[in-house]
């Protein structure tokens, strides 16, 4: 006699889940973070140097240099960045749907130390003495682009004035990121100007508004400016390496890549229906709930999808295919030895059970060895095997259990060995 109550249960968690699943599927899929390899865009990985002699790279210089290439990166309108500190003195840094890649190297490692200095190098004022955040692109007379700054203390700026218009060369020398050895004197003669302008100053000018002039463009004048703005870095970053994706190529990666494992997948779903029948139908049902579990966890963490995250995903798929294998299996071997349905379901989980265990603990490990150690994509690639497995091992052992347990218990699968795939002539006799 067939138990209603637990085909009634079946279908109706089956049904709440499907609906569930149906609500939260554009949200997940509208809400994933691509990363640079699905999306295109630019990766660069810098070494952070000191900026000054004696300057320690510790964990709070770090800190300050991620929280001003931030701020430049606002500036470059990248949503979806990722920025991480490996080594203790290395940052790298991801952004997805950058084209002008050109730009986003000036802005990322320029120091963008401004300084104001005489013809002999000497310091006037820096960027101490200009009001953050206020730098602006205008044009001249002759519709040329410059850049207006704001002083804090005009008094100052009329001291430095007077002071070098009775030097001669009377020149205010506007200089980015000056270093020792460098010369005015020396570059004007070799017409190699690393300066950004030099200004002749004819008066005493009290005020608190400076113009930068001598832009070529309106690009060059814009960077400036954003440059300015963002703060200058408080450490020197050397580029060690480099890569950029075009939109285009990632797009032919993130399909080719679904498209095979849209195939791998179906040829799975197939072999479990094949082998294991009704066994296999509430795995493939399982592994539907993985996926969108697995998806679910990762935009909630806010992560960022890459191919090797998905190449983790279809991994994860492949252990709980492999689980829900080891548990159908000790099933099968229990109703060949003689035992009903109903004692062989329970014993085969039983027995299934630490296999299942074991092989999951040791993918953990491995996954939280590669977190550690790894870098960049190999650490999205852990993330995602992390979540994959833990979640494998829920639906896997627990959603197959209960979805296959109430069938069991409604004692629908009663002499019907061959719904879960065994023949009665292997069936033997007690």
């Amino acid at each position: 006699m067939v138990k209603k109550g637990h085909l009634f249960s079946f279908f109706a968690i089956l049904i709440v889940a499907g609906v569930i699943m149906a609500m939260i599927a554009q949200p997940i899929i509208h809400n994933v973070k691509l990363g640079l390899d699905l999306k295109g865009g630019f990766e660069v990985l810098y070494q952070v140097e000191p900026l000054k002699a004696g300057q320690k790279i510790d964990k709070d210089t770090m800190s300050n240099a991620v929280a001003a290439i931030n701020k430049r990166i606002n500036v470059l309108g990248v949503s979806e960045p990722n920025i991480s500190i490996e080594n203790g003195n290395r940052i790298r840094v991801q952004l997805p749907g950058v084209k002008d890649e050109k730009r986003a190297r000036k802005l990322l490692s320029t120091t963008a130390n401004l300084t104001f200095r005489d013809y002999k190098d000497r310091l006037m004022l820096d960027g101490s003495d200009l009001v953050p955040g206020k730098a602006k692109v205008g044009f001249d007379n002759l519709n040329k682009p410059l850049v207006t700054l704001r002083l804090k203390d005009p008094n100052k700026f009329a001291k430095v004035t007077r002071k070098i218009m009775n030097e001669n060369p009377n020149v205010l020398v506007i200089w980015l990121d000056y270093q020792k050895g460098d010369s005015f004197l020396k570059q004007v003669n070799k017409k190699k100007h690393k300066f950004i302008s030099a200004p002749s100053v004819d008066s005493v000018l009290n005020t608190s508004d400076v113009q930068i002039t001598g832009m070529s463009s309106v690009q060059e004048a814009t960077t400036l400016k954003d440059l300015l703005n963002s703060g200058s870095l408080p450490v020197k970053m050397k580029e060690i390496y480099s890569n950029s994706v075009g939109a285009q190529f990632g797009q032919d990666s993130m399909k080719e890549t679904l498209f095979a494992g849209a195939i791998g997948v179906a040829v799975i779903f197939l072999f479990m229906l094949f082998f294991y029948r009704l066994g296999g139908l509430i795995a493939d049902i399982t592994l539907v709930f993985y996926v969108f579990i697995v998806m679910g966890v990762f935009v909630g963490l806010q992560a960022v999808l890459t191919l090797p995250g998905i190449a983790a995903l279809i991994l994860g798929i492949g252990m709980a295919v492999d689980a829900n294998i080891i548990t159908l299996e000790r099933i099968k071997d229990e109703i060949r030895s003689g035992k009903t349905i109903l004692s062989a379901f329970r014993a085969g989980n039983h027995r299934a059970l630490p296999t299942v265990v074991d092989a999951n603990i040791t993918t953990i490990i491995a996954a939280a060895v590669l977190f550690v150690l790894g870098e960049s994509a190999i650490k999205g690639f852990a993330v995602m095997l992390l979540i994959s497995n833990i979640i494998t091992f829920i639906t896997s052992i627990y959603g197959a259990r209960l979805f296959l347990g109430l069938l069991v218990h409604s004692k629908l699968l009663n002499n019907k060995p061959g719904l879960l795939g065994v023949k009665r002539s292997d069936i033997r006799e007690n």
